[in-house]
């Protein structure tokens, strides 16, 4: 294998045409469906940033800080954003390795390692965003039952009818936008939302936390529980971070690509992450170790104050949820050669049948397992650590290997290392978070 060309063959070949870089060379790019080159640093920067401060974040006071306490808690964070961005810079960095420009992660891999790691890197790829976007549908189907039930406790409406709805809403949002450059004005309208349950849910809970009696925050459960929810916990911090698409945020940026990419990462994991800090340590601090996974549902507070938060979390998750499926849009758009306007009649016919039909199974399942959240944890060990830390380091070792001294060799090996033993860690404990918790719930639960 060639560490300079690539081992992967003409197979990951594509058109070749001059997009222009800091060395005046031609650098092939495959044929896309989707719009590519076209987005500034600031606008890829807000798309990343979508992700972190999406709905999520009102979980993580009471998935992260409660399992790991104050000390382990702040440090693991930070420490997982210096090695989120890290792990990041080495896949932004191979973006136009060998003289292609690789918009997809399955490319990268195949272009270094083959046709075996091609589809390897995509199934694990497709598994991770697919629960992802599950993920997402969950999270906007409890935010309207949240936001229902302020207003009607007994209510008949159950979690599976509003994870229906939100399904609903999601596929005319994905068959409305055609490609991840065209959401522009709705990442501000993104971040605003953010910024509404964010707010909302930072005042009340500081509220809660001054007339509060003093807190208890010792981290629950038996020694043996102790050491499992710490692993999975773990695996939450990293979690939070990564997605394992850069390569396909990154080929919507100008040229230079490299370089605009590392701002937008800077942005993502400077300044875009303070709001996730805050929400999250605040929440901790505000209840202990009686904090819940879903922030809004432990806050006192105004109704309407409650249901805003609410609802601008359901609409920020739809938007959040189109940028982690559009791996699978760009997929089966290219595949199935629709181009162009997004509201032809051809286009819209297409869409709907192909988004529709993905959107539809997606719902499907987060109606039938509305706890998937253990399934994630499951996801993150096999997929997340796989392809944002282990992949990461081993491609650059692999790709770089001639320029790099010993002791860098060293350093990825041992984070390959490192990674690998956590993945495996993070695998055994979400087996038996698995286990233990199928004994409670049911099909069709209404959590």
């Amino acid at each position: 294998m060639d560490a300079d060309g690539g081992g992967g063959g003409e197979r990951f070949g594509g058109q070749r045409r001059k997009v222009g870089d800091e060395e005046n060379l031609a650098v092939e790019v495959p044929e896309t469906a989707h719009q590519i080159s076209s987005d500034s640093w600031f606008q890829v920067g807000f798309v990343l940033t979508t992700g972190i401060n999406s709905a999520f974040v009102l979980g993580y006071s009471g998935t992260i800080m409660v399992p790991l306490g104050w000390t382990y808690g702040v440090v693991g964070l930070i420490l997982a954003t210096a090695m989120s961005l890290y792990a990041n810079s080495l896949i932004a960095k191979l973006h136009e390795f060998g003289g292609k420009r690789h918009i997809r992660y399955r490319d990268l891999a195949g272009f270094i390692y083959g046709d075996g790691a091609y589809y390897m890197t995509w199934g694990s790829q497709y598994l991770n965003l697919f629960m992802i976007n599950t993920g997402f549908i969950i999270v906007a189907g409890q935010a309207l039952k949240a936001a229902y039930v302020l207003f009607d406790q007994d209510g008949p409406m159950k979690l599976p009818y509003f994870i229906g709805m939100a399904g609903f809403v999601c596929g005319l949002f994905a068959i409305s936008i055609p490609h991840l450059s065209a959401l522009r004005l709705w990442l501000g309208v993104s971040t605003l939302l953010s910024l509404i349950y964010i707010i909302i849910a930072f005042v009340l809970t500081i509220k809660d936390g001054v007339n509060a009696p003093p807190r208890d925050y010792s981290i629950p459960g038996t020694t043996t529980s102790k050491i499992f929810t710490t692993i999975g916990a773990t695996t939450n911090l990293f979690f939070a971070f990564n997605t394992g698409m850069l390569p396909e945020i990154q080929a919507t940026i100008k040229q230079p690509v490299v370089k605009n990419m590392m701002r937008a990462l800077y942005f993502q994991l400077t300044v875009g992450v303070l709001p996730m800090y805050a929400i999250t340590f605040i929440g901790y601090w505000a209840y202990g170790s009686s904090t819940s996974t879903y922030l809004l549902s432990s806050v006192d507070g105004p109704v309407s104050l409650k249901a805003l938060a609410n609802i601008a979390a359901f609409f920020q998750s739809v938007i959040s949820l189109h940028i982690f499926a559009s791996p699978m849009y760009e997929f089966l758009d290219t595949k199935y050669k629709i181009k162009g306007r997004g509201f032809t009649i051809q286009n819209l016919t297409s869409r709907i049948a192909v988004r529709g039909g993905y959107l539809t199974f997606n719902t499907l399942v987060a109606a039938l397992l509305p706890f998937i959240g253990d399934f994630m944890s499951l996801t993150g060990a096999i997929s997340t650590f796989p392809l944002t830390f282990i992949l990461a380091n081993h491609m650059y070792l692999v790709a770089k290997r001639n320029k790099l001294n010993s002791f860098q060799k060293l350093w990825h090996w041992l984070n390959v290392l490192f990674f690998g033993v956590l993945s495996f860690a993070a695998l055994v404990a979400a087996l038996r978070l698995i286990a233990v918790d199928s004994k409670t719930y049911h099909l069709f639960a209404d959590l």
